[in-house]
């Protein structure tokens, strides 16, 4: 069975971009040092990631809530043009970047 997108069917990536995801699960792991935000559709695969540090924070600033709602807008966004209108939150971790994630994510 090829892969989906592979150069032996003869397909591009050109795909990844038509694909309509109307329903997701955002997945929101707020550690004191980073915060990972992971974007899968209902069966689990991968649409969108994100993290504090791949965002332009360094050091000590990953872990603030600033950079947890700045990492979410910036997952978000690539699902949004995609069409997913639903989504169902998974919150993991201790600090204050779960709240901040929630509301960027309202």
């Amino acid at each position: 069975m090829p892969k989906v997108g592979s150069c032996r069917n003869g397909r591009n990536s050109a795909r990844k971009s038509a694909r309509r995801i109307p329903k997701g699960v955002i997945h929101v792991q707020a550690s004191f040092n980073n915060t990972i935000v992971t974007i899968t559709d209902v069966r689990g695969r991968v649409i969108s990631w994100s993290s504090a540090g791949t965002c332009g924070f360094k050091g000590t600033r990953r872990g603030n809530p600033f950079a947890a709602q700045t990492t979410t807008e910036d997952s978000i966004q690539v699902v949004i043009d995609q069409g997913m209108q639903r989504a169902e939150v998974m919150i993991k971790g201790p600090i204050l970047g779960r709240d901040a994630t929630l509301r960027a994510i309202r």
